[in-house]
């Protein structure tokens, strides 16, 4: 069986050293363990390693660690206008242009799904439709944006 390509925003490494939200730490862990097993294909981006190096220098090494040997995906001039679609649409708020390029990035490189726990820009319903109807009408395929139990429990 094909393993499922999935693209990791900021939130997921940062789950795992979140000791406060036990729920979502729990399955933060659990993806981790089933990227290191071989079970998904992971992708993040630069502005992965970009969120990242904002937080707190203790908690951004052991992210930096986590992520180890994850490719590292391109920002291409195509991302970037695909974001900027998603910005006009209205989808996203043009001062989270990062929330759009997340998802334009695994768009552009025909991921699966991306994984976040992004409740205010990308894993919300009304972004998941309208993101959906703009990759149909630019030719891109539909992409999940899901959560991390979403695709631990298949």
């Amino acid at each position: 069986m094909k393993r499922l390509k999935i693209y990791l925003d900021a939130t997921i490494p940062n789950y795992v050293f979140n000791p406060h939200t036990p729920e979502k730490q729990k399955f933060a862990k659990m993806l981790f363990d089933e990227i290191n097993k071989g079970n998904f294909e992971a992708y993040i981006s630069k502005i992965v390693i970009d969120e990242i190096s904002a937080a707190p220098e203790s908690k951004q090494s052991q992210m930096a660690k986590l992520l180890g040997d994850i490719p590292v995906l391109d920002i291409t001039d195509e991302c970037n206008k695909l974001a900027q679609e998603y910005i006009t649409r209205g989808i996203i708020p043009p001062e989270y242009k990062n929330d759009a390029l997340h998802i334009a990035i695994a768009t552009f490189y025909n991921i699966d799904a991306l994984i976040s726990y992004n409740f205010e820009h990308i894993v919300k319903l009304k972004t998941i439709r309208e993101v959906s109807g703009t990759n149909i009408a630019k030719g891109y395929k539909i992409i999940d944006l899901v959560i991390p139990e979403e695709v631990l429990s298949e």
